[in-house]
C-alpha cells in the first residue's frame, strides 16, 4: 500500500511537472503566435486583395496554394528563432507584401497594375488605423451625400469648408496660381488631397496617389515592375505553364524565342492546338519549349493540356509550356491558377517607344544601304511608329479608334522604304513612301476617315511652327526636327542611337504629338476616373448611407422624388402641316414618350418591389443597385442615351422634354439645342428637306449643308432666320474660340472645352468642295467619337493652316458630361 502511494506521489509530481512545462509551452506559443499575428494579418490582406483582382478581370486567378509557396518562402529567409525580433517581423512584412505585389503585378495589364497597387497602400493603412474609412470612401467615390445624411455632413464640415473659402477669399492671387501649377498635388497631404484636390484637381489625383504610395508603402512600390522574362522561367518546372496576356503590341514571341536561343533550347510554336498533341508529348519526353499562341480561340484544348502536364509524372527537365491568349471567361480558371501570369505592354512615352523599336534593329540591318538617305529614313519611319502608338492614350483626341499598330506595321515600313531606295536610289519619290506609308503600311488599319485625314497629315506635316514637310528632302537639313529637342540623330551604330534615345525626356509634352497640352490633362482625369471606377466596382456593396439608413430606403426615397419631377406624358395634340420638321418632331415626341414612359413603371414597380407588394425582377434589382450608386440602370441606358451619372441624365432628360414640350405647345423655337434631340442627323436632313421645298429649282441631291458661326450667344437671339437653323449648345473639344474675330484659337491653359456661340447651319445649292483653308470640324453627340456618335461635318474659319487643327484632334461635341 506504501509502495503505491509513493508511486501515486511520484506520478503526481511528474504530470504536476509535465503541466508546468505545458503550460510554459503554451505561454511561449502564445508568445510566438502574438509575435506572427501581424505577419497572418498582413497574409490576409493580401491575399483578399488578390482575389478581388479577379472581378476586375477573370484571368486575374491566383490559387491559396501559389500564395501559399509565397508566404512560406518569405517566411523561412527571414525567421531564425521561435522567439522574433519585432525588426525581424518587420522584415517578414515587408518581403512577404514586397514579393506577393511583384508576383501579382507581373501578371496585370499596365491599366489595372496601379489599381492594385493603391489598394493595397490603402488596405494596409485601413488596418493600421492610418486612415479612416470615410477618407477612403471619399477618395475613391467622391462626395456623394444623401439627402438626410446632408444637414449632418454640413454640421460637422462646414467650418472646415468655411475656413478654407476664407483663405481662397483672403488670397484669390495665391490660390489662382496654386489651381494654375502644373503640380499642385505638390501642396497638399493625402488628407488635403481627399478634401481638396479630388474635387478641385481630378486630373492631379494619381499624381498624388502615386506620391501617397511611395510615402506609404516605400519608392520600390511606386516603381514599374518590369518584365524579365528569365526570372520568370526560372520560377517554374515542367508542370508549371507560364501563360502570357495579350493586349495591342504585346506578342511576346519573339522575346520567348530569343530567351530560349540564349538558353540554347529549342522552340516549336503552334497557334493552339493545330499540329495536335503528338508533337508536345514528344517534346515532355526529350525536351524543349511549346508555345501555345492565341489560346483564347482554342478553349477546347486548354482543359486537354491541363490533364496532361498535370498527370504526365515523368518529365525532361527542360520542358515548358508558353501561353498566349486574350482574356476571356470561359477560359479554363484551374489552368490559370497553377501557372506563372504575366503581361507584355508596350512601354509609354516617346523614349522607351523608340527604345523598344532600336532594341530589334540589329547593326547589319543598320548597315544594309550605303545611301546617305537610309539611316534617316530608318529612324523617322521609327519615330513615326511610336508616334501614332503614342496618341491612343489620349483616347479620342488621339485616334478615334485605338488602333492595334504594332511591330509588324513598322518591319512591313522598313522593308518598303529599303526596297524603295534600292530602286531609285538618291531620286526617291516622296509622295510614293508618303502614299504608301499613311495609305498602306498604317492606314491598312485605319477605318475611320477622320483618322485617316490624321494619319495622311502625320506622314505630310512636321510639328514645329515652319510646317515643313515631314517625309521629304526637306527632313535631311540640319535644323529639322520633329519638335524641339526630338531631331534625327547622325549615328554609325546601334548604341550610338541607343545613346541618343536615352538622352530624351523621360516623359513627353502631348506637343511633341501634334497635341494641346490641355490633353494631358484629358488623359489624366480619364485615366484618374477609370481607376477609381474600377476600385469602386470590386468593393462589397454598402448596406446603406452615413445616417443608418438602409440603401433599399435611400433608392426608395430617391425614387419617389424622381417620379414627382418626372414630366406628365404627352397628350395626343394637333402638330400642324406634315412638313419635314413637324414629322421630325413627332418622331422625337414619340422617342421622349416611350422613355418617361418606361422610367415611371421602373420606378413605381420599384417601390412596390422594396415594399414587398411585388417579386424583385432582375431589371428592378439593377435599378435599385445604380440607382444607389448614382449610376443609370441598363434598361433606361438602352432606350437612351449615354450618360456619366444619373444626375446628368435625369437632369437632361427633363432639358429634351422642356424642348419639345416648348415646340409643340409654343411653336417652332428660335435656337435649337441639338443636344437634346435623339437623332440630330434627322433634325438637320428635315432643314435640307425644308429649304429644298421652299426652292422648286433646287434639288435634294444637289443640296448640301454649309454653316456660319455667329457672334450672339443663345440669349442675344432675337430672331429665327429667314432659311436654315440656329444651333446652340456645341463644345470645341482641342481649341479655343476668338468670339470677336471668329476663327478657331489655342485653348487657354486647363480649360478643355470652348462652349461655341451660336451656329446659322443652311443648305446651299451646291457640291462644290469647301474652301482648303477653311478646318473641316466633325460633330460628335458624346466625347467617345464613333460613328454611332457622328452627326455632320462644318468648317471653321482659322488663321493658322487646317493641318495644326487635324494634329490637335479638333472636334465639337454635343455632350462634354
Amino acid at each position: 500500500m506504501i509502495g503505491i502511494l509513493s508511486t501515486t506521489k511520484q506520478t503526481a509530481a511528474e504530470v504536476s511537472a509535465k503541466i508546468n512545462v505545458a503550460a510554459d509551452a503554451e505561454l511561449k506559443i502564445n508568445l510566438a503566435q502574438a509575435e506572427y499575428r501581424p505577419v497572418a494579418s498582413r497574409g490576409s490582406i493580401l491575399y483578399f486583395l488578390i482575389t478581388e483582382m479577379s472581378i476586375v478581370n477573370v484571368m486575374y486567378q491566383t490559387s491559396l496554394g501559389q500564395f501559399l509557396k509565397i508566404f512560406d518562402l518569405s517566411l523561412e529567409r527571414y525567421s531564425q528563432t521561435h522567439s522574433l525580433p519585432h525588426t525581424e517581423i518587420a522584415n517578414i512584412i515587408e518581403h512577404l507584401t514586397f514579393e506577393v505585389f511583384r508576383y501579382t503585378a507581373r501578371g496585370l495589364y499596365e491599366n489595372h497594375k496601379f489599381i492594385f497597387t493603391l489598394l493595397l497602400a490603402l488596405k494596409i493603412d485601413l488596418q493600421n488605423n492610418k486612415i479612416e474609412h470615410s477618407k477612403f470612401q471619399i477618395l475613391i467615390k467622391g462626395t456623394v451625400i444623401s439627402g438626410n445624411s446632408l444637414n449632418k455632413y454640413f454640421c460637422i464640415y462646414l467650418s472646415y469648408f468655411l475656413y478654407g473659402v476664407r483663405k481662397v477669399t483672403q488670397n484669390g492671387k495665391g490660390w489662382k496660381a496654386w489651381v494654375n501649377a502644373d503640380a499642385p498635388e505638390e501642396y497638399f497631404s493625402l488628407k488635403n488631397l481627399i478634401s481638396f484636390g479630388r474635387s478641385w484637381c481630378p486630373d492631379r489625383t494619381l499624381c498624388q496617389a502615386m506620391k501617397y504610395v511611395e510615402d506609404s508603402m516605400g519608392a520600390r512600390f511606386a516603381e514599374p515592375v518590369i518584365l524579365n522574362l528569365h526570372s520568370t522561367w526560372e520560377e517554374t518546372d515542367p508542370h508549371t505553364p507560364l501563360i502570357c496576356f495579350l493586349s495591342m503590341g504585346s506578342d511576346p514571341t519573339e522575346q520567348i524565342e530569343a530567351l530560349a536561343k540564349r538558353l540554347q533550347l529549342g522552340t516549336h510554336i503552334y497557334l493552339t492546338h493545330n499540329n495536335g498533341t503528338s508533337i508536345y508529348l514528344f517534346i515532355i519526353e526529350y525536351g524543349g519549349w511549346v508555345l501555345l499562341q492565341n489560346c483564347h480561340l482554342g478553349l477546347e484544348f486548354m482543359d486537354e493540356l491541363l490533364e496532361t502536364i498535370t498527370v504526365t509524372e515523368t518529365m525532361h527537365d527542360s520542358f515548358r509550356v508558353w501561353i498566349t491568349t486574350e482574356p476571356h471567361n470561359r477560359f479554363s480558371i484551374a489552368l490559370l491558377q497553377c501557372s506563372i501570369k504575366f503581361t507584355n505592354d508596350p512601354p509609354q512615352g516617346v523614349r522607351a517607344g523608340l527604345k523598344r523599336t532600336f532594341a530589334g534593329i540589329s547593326q547589319v540591318q543598320l548597315e544594309i544601304s550605303n545611301l546617305p538617305t537610309w539611316k534617316p529614313l530608318l529612324y523617322s519611319v521609327a519615330f513615326l511608329h511610336t508616334a501614332v502608338q503614342e496618341r491612343r492614350k489620349f483616347g479620342p483626341l488621339g485616334w478615334n479608334i485605338p488602333y492595334e499598330f504594332n511591330s509588324a506595321d513598322f518591319t512591313a515600313s522598313v522593308e518598303f522604304v529599303e526596297k524603295h531606295l534600292d530602286e531609285c536610289g538618291k531620286d526617291v519619290s516622296w509622295i510614293t513612301v508618303r502614299y504608301m506609308l499613311s495609305e498602306v503600311q498604317y492606314g491598312g488599319r485605319v477605318t475611320d476617315d477622320y483618322d485617316k485625314r490624321l494619319l495622311q497629315c502625320f506622314a505630310r506635316v512636321i510639328l514645329t511652327k515652319y510646317s515643313l514637310v515631314w517625309f521629304s528632302k526637306e527632313m535631311f537639313d540640319p535644323s529639322f526636327c520633329f519638335y524641339t529637342g526630338y531631331k534625327i540623330p547622325v549615328c554609325k551604330t546601334v548604341k550610338e542611337y541607343m545613346e541618343y534615345i536615352q538622352s530624351l525626356p523621360t516623359t513627353d509634352s502631348p506637343q511633341v504629338l501634334g497635341l494641346h497640352p490641355n490633353a494631358d490633362i484629358t488623359y489624366q482625369t480619364n485615366t484618374s476616373a477609370d481607376v477609381l471606377d474600377t476600385i469602386t466596382n470590386i468593393q462589397p456593396k454598402d448596406s446603406g448611407g452615413g445616417s443608418g439608413e438602409t440603401r433599399e430606403s435611400i433608392v426608395y426615397k430617391t425614387a419617389e422624388d424622381m417620379l414627382d419631377k418626372l414630366p406628365p406624358n404627352f397628350v395626343p395634340h394637333e402638330m400642324g402641316a406634315l412638313n419635314p420638321m413637324n414629322i421630325f418632331l413627332r418622331q422625337e415626341v414619340d422617342r421622349m414618350q416611350r422613355i418617361i414612359t418606361v422610367v415611371r413603371i421602373s420606378l413605381t414597380n420599384l417601390k412596390l418591389a422594396i415594399d414587398g407588394t411585388i417579386i424583385m425582377s432582375e431589371n428592378l434589382r439593377d435599378a435599385l443597385d445604380n440607382i444607389f450608386d448614382a449610376r443609370v440602370p441598363k434598361l433606361w441606358k438602352k432606350i437612351s442615351w449615354e450618360s456619366s451619372t444619373l444626375g446628368f441624365w435625369f437632369s437632361e432628360l427633363l432639358e429634351r422634354n422642356k424642348q419639345f414640350f416648348s415646340w409643340v405647345f409654343e411653336g417652332r423655337p428660335k435656337t435649337f439645342w441639338m443636344t437634346g434631340f435623339f437623332n440630330p442627323q434627322g433634325f438637320l436632313t428635315a432643314m435640307r428637306q425644308e429649304v429644298t421645298r421652299a426652292n422648286k429649282s433646287w434639288a435634294l441631291d444637289t443640296v448640301t449643308l454649309t454653316n456660319t458661326v455667329l457672334k450672339q450667344t443663345r440669349e442675344e437671339i432675337t430672331a429665327a432666320p429667314d432659311e436654315g437653323v440656329y444651333v446652340y449648345g456645341l463644345y470645341l473639344d482641342g481649341a479655343g474660340w476668338d468670339r470677336k474675330n471668329t476663327y478657331l484659337i489655342e485653348s487657354s491653359p486647363k480649360v478643355l472645352f470652348t462652349l461655341l456661340p451660336v451656329i446659322h447651319m443652311f443648305a446651299v445649292n451646291s457640291t462644290t468642295a469647301p474652301d482648303p483653308k477653311l478646318y473641316i470640324c466633325p460633330i460628335y453627340k458624346k466625347p467617345r467619337r464613333t460613328d454611332l456618335n457622328y452627326i455632320t461635318a462644318v468648317v471653321l474659319p482659322t488663321v493658322q493652316s487646317p493641318d495644326h487643327w487635324i494634329l490637335r484632334g479638333v472636334a465639337l461635341l454635343c455632350d462634354i458630361k
